[in-house]
């Protein structure tokens, strides 16, 4: 009379589960893997694309770009740090750069530099990344005076160009004014508010300090920028911005959750 076989005892079963899924993963991570650190090189070294959720860069940036970033323009970091490899360049007055919001990266209980100060990589609520026009470089006076940008006390000449509608991220329209103006040998759009309620409050004098940029929104009655938080430490800089690869609108009807594709946007060169 044959024996029955001896079931495997539940520790072997247990094992050999755990070995399934320790194959699954390792398969998973050696085809993938890879791929992934590639990606992650590329966005820290080279190039990284963001989405513009906000109004602050209207009419220069409309909300739902997605632009492209050199992650070069202004010195090269160690992979997938923010760490510098040598000594920072400083942006041009008029570059439209994206960097890590000031406060972000810092432990909210010391108030020290925390981890988003040091790594680079796309991990959500490590810091919030903002894009912005640089206006001052070190040394420069910032003055704001009814609405009128003047730098080292040379007022930035606007031409009035017309009325705007302003529509924000929820759809909702703002009255304001498109000007032009010339800042440095940027020429470039802005937007102010024709509801002088709404205006943002005088602003300056103030001196940019040394390792620092000072940087504004174009859309200047709805932008929290250096006027509200500071200026921004060089080193927080990610990049700047060259040109709007994807554009949508979603308060116009089209694609779902994309709305309008806005085609001619995109291959927009930034300015």
């Amino acid at each position: 009379m044959e024996s029955p076989g001896n079931p495997l005892p539940p520790d072997a079963e247990d094992r050999t589960a755990m070995q399934r899924l320790g194959d699954w993963v390792w398969d998973l991570v050696s085809t993938w893997g890879p791929a992934i650190l590639v990606v992650l090189l590329i966005r820290s070294v080279l190039f990284e694309p963001f989405r513009i959720p906000s109004g602050s860069m209207v009419p220069t940036l409309a909300i739902g770009d997605h632009i492209l970033v050199t992650k070069y323009s202004y010195g090269m970091r160690w992979p997938l740090t923010r760490i510098p490899v040598g000594e920072l360049s400083l942006p041009d007055r008029g570059d439209i750069i994206v960097f890590a919001y000031p406060g972000s990266d810092m432990d909210p209980i010391t108030g020290e530099p925390g981890v988003g100060h040091w790594i680079d990589i796309p991990v959500p609520g490590i810091t919030i990344d903002y894009v912005k026009r640089v206006v001052g470089l070190p040394g420069d006076v910032i003055e704001v005076r009814d609405n009128v940008l003047m730098l080292n006390g040379q007022v930035q000449a606007q031409t009035t160009k017309g009325e705007f509608e302003f529509v924000d991220d929820r759809c909702d329209p703002f009255p304001t004014t498109l000007h032009d103006e010339a800042l440095g040998d940027t020429d470039h759009a802005v937007l102010t508010t024709r509801r002088y309620a709404a205006r943002m409050p005088d602003f300056g004098p103030y001196t940019v300090p040394e390792g620092h940029v000072f940087a504004m929104g174009d859309n200047r009655d709805h932008s929290a920028d250096s006027r509200v938080w500071g200026p921004v430490p060089l080193r927080n800089i990610k990049g700047k911005s060259r040109f709007v690869w994807l554009s949508y609108d979603q308060c116009q009807p089209g694609l779902p959750l994309l709305g309008r594709i806005r085609t001619e946007r995109m291959g927009e060169a930034l300015r």
